[in-house]
Formats: structure tokens, sequence, C-alpha cells
């Protein structure tokens, strides 16, 4: 399977999406992740942007021609990947790539395993990750991690289950430190 990025405006993530596939790309989304969001003093869960701005898409043979799909198509920036490599994902983004199509697409509330300066995120799309948390928001049992994805500094808030406020401790979903 030879898999690709696009880098997108935000708003159009989506429709972009749907419109690879219906123009014969095997499978393209915008990933998202579930979140809890407070409304009316409840926490709901409900789905955002993973990497806004990026649709991953995947196709059986190489992409020869980017004129094929790219033009009608109103929102897309560019082309992410090297143009030496025909800009197929490589390395440690193909393999986050393929993860995200495991999920198809959709990431749930994930587990942050230690806080401080480094956290290592222990679901299986973001295995081995590094990433750094900037904020933690109690309330809403969520924290925002920082990580890299193509070179680029990318940040996106995680559900935690069980955050503690206290500095330097371990979160999980169970609650075990």
């Amino acid at each position: 399977m030879h898999v690709y990025c696009l880098f997108c405006r935000t708003q159009r993530c989506r429709v972009i999406a749907e419109l690879l596939e219906i123009r014969g790309i095997n499978r393209a989304f915008a990933p998202q992740i579930i979140r809890k969001h407070r409304k009316q003093g409840v926490n709901l869960e409900k789905t955002f942007d993973l990497l806004p701005g990026y649709v991953f898409f995947f196709h059986d043979d190489p992409i020869e021609s980017y004129q094929l799909f790219e033009k009608g198509i109103d929102g897309i920036i560019r082309r992410v990947g090297r143009p030496d490599e025909d800009y197929e994902l490589q390395g440690p983004d193909r393999e986050f790539a393929l993860k995200l199509y495991e999920k198809n697409g959709l990431v749930g509330a994930m587990k942050v395993l230690k806080v401080g300066d480094e956290v290592t995120l222990e679901d299986p799309l973001f295995a081995g990750c590094q990433g750094k948390i900037t904020r933690i928001d109690y309330r809403k049992e969520r924290a925002r991690v920082e990580f890299i994805f193509n070179n680029t500094a990318c940040y996106t808030w995680i559900a935690c289950e069980s955050i503690r406020d206290q500095s330097r401790e371990t979160l999980s979903m169970d609650g075990e430190e």
C-alpha cells in the first residue's frame, strides 16, 4: 500500500478526503480524535481534528500524477513528503499513517504514561512517540501534548480518564501511578 499526505486548509480537510475517494483513491481521511468536551457542566465526548490541516490517503498503486485529483479541489496547500520519494511517506511518518489507517482515522481517549517535560503516549497509534505535555485541563480531564510529525511541531489535546493535580506524576486511564 502506498501512503501519502496533503496539507490543506483546516476547514476543508473532511471534504477533500471525501473528494479524493470519489476520484478513485482507495482510502482518505482527516484523522479525528475523541475528546472530552464540557457543555453546561457536563463532560461529553466529541470528535476534533487530530492533526488540523492534514489529510492522509492510501492507494494500491503509486500516484504518478497529482494533477488527476488535485485539479478542481479547493483547499489543498501542498503535498507532504519529499519530491525525490514521489511524496510517498517513509519511515516513522509512514508507520504513523498506517496505524491511523488501522483505526480508520479515529483515535479514542489515550493513556499518558508520565507527566513532565517529556512523555510517552501509550496508545498503539502513538506507540513510542515522545511528546511534551504543555498544558493540563483538570476540569475537562485532558492534556495538551506537543509532538513531531513530518519534522513539524504539532499538538493535540488527549483525553485522560484519571488526572491528578500533581506535577511529575503518572497519568493513566485506570488511575494507577
